[in-house]
C-alpha cells in the first residue's frame, strides 16, 4: 500500500488532467504510465480510482494502454456510460492517434484490414482464421530522415490494434519492444556535439512507446462532442528533437 500511495504523489492532480467537463462527461488527457482501469493485482493507482475520488459515480468508458497518453472519456452517470459505450461498440466514435514510427514511410490513406486474435495475458496476434475484424487507416503527417510521424485512425477497437497493424507494415512504433520497435537515443540523431560522462548510461528520449490519443469526436443524444489533447512533455520533446536533428 505504501508503494502505491507514494506513486500517487508523482501524478498530477486529477483535476489538472481534465480538458472538458459537463454534467454528464469528464474528458482527460491521460498521462503515460497510468493504467486506465484496475489491474488484477488491484494495488496500482489508476484513472478509474482517481476519477471515483473526484466523482463517486465515475466510469471509464474505454481504455488506453498504460503507456499510451491522450484523450480518455469518463462518464459521470450510468446513462452517459451506456450511451458512450454503445457509440464505441457501433463504431460511431472517430479516434485519431499520433505515433512516431521507425523508418521513412509514405502512408496515404493506407487501410490495414487484418483480423486480431486476443491470446490473453496482454498478447495479441494477426490471425486471419480466428481473429476478430480490425481496421486502421494510416496517414504520414511529418517526415524525418529516419522516422515518420503518423496519424492513425482505428475504425475498430481491438487490443494493441494500432501497434500490431503498424508492425505488419515494418513500421513499428519507436520504443515498442513488444513489436520490435526500437527506442530513440539522442546520440543516434545528434551526431555532433553529443557527450556523456564515461560511467553514465544513455537513456532513450522517450521511456515508452510513442503513441498518443490526439482527437476524439462523437455524438450522443443529439449533442456533438469533439476533443483534442496536446502532446505530453516526452512526446513533444521527441518530435522537437527529431525536427532539430533528424530533418
Amino acid at each position: 500500500m505504501q508503494e502505491s500511495e507514494n506513486r500517487l504523489f508523482k501524478f498530477p492532480k486529477f483535476e489538472d488532467l481534465i480538458i472538458f467537463e459537463d454534467d454528464d462527461l469528464i474528458v482527460i488527457n491521460k498521462p503515460p504510465f497510468v493504467a486506465s482501469l484496475d489491474d488484477r493485482g488491484g494495488g496500482e493507482v489508476n484513472i478509474l480510482r482517481l476519477a471515483k475520488r473526484y466523482h463517486a459515480d465515475a466510469q471509464v468508458c474505454h481504455r488506453l494502454d498504460k503507456e499510451t497518453s491522450g484523450i480518455l472519456l469518463i462518464a459521470k452517470n450510468p446513462q452517459t456510460y451506456r450511451a458512450v459505450s454503445m457509440a464505441f461498440e457501433h463504431r460511431r466514435v472517430n479516434k485519431v492517434y499520433h505515433a512516431v514510427i521507425g523508418g521513412t514511410h509514405t502512408f496515404e490513406q493506407l487501410v490495414v484490414d487484418l483480423p486480431i486474435l486476443n491470446q490473453g495475458n496482454k498478447s495479441v496476434s494477426i490471425d486471419r482464421a480466428n481473429g476478430k475484424a480490425a481496421e486502421t487507416i494510416f496517414n504520414s503527417i511529418q517526415y524525418f530522415k529516419h522516422y515518420t510521424l503518423v496519424e492513425c485512425k482505428p475504425v475498430t477497437g481491438r487490443m494493441h490494434q494500432i501497434r500490431i497493424h503498424l508492425a505488419t507494415q515494418h513500421a513499428a512504433i519507436v520504443g515498442d519492444g513488444m513489436y520490435r520497435g526500437k527506442p530513440v537515443f539522442l546520440s543516434q540523431i545528434k551526431k555532433r556535439g553529443f557527450t556523456m560522462a564515461k560511467d553514465q548510461e544513455e537513456l532513450p528520449i522517450m521511456k515508452r512507446f510513442a503513441l498518443h490519443s490526439k482527437n476524439v469526436s462523437f455524438s450522443i443524444e443529439g449533442k456533438d462532442y469533439a476533443f483534442e489533447a496536446p502532446y505530453p512533455k516526452d512526446f513533444a520533446t521527441l518530435v522537437k528533437l527529431l525536427e532539430k536533428f533528424d530533418s
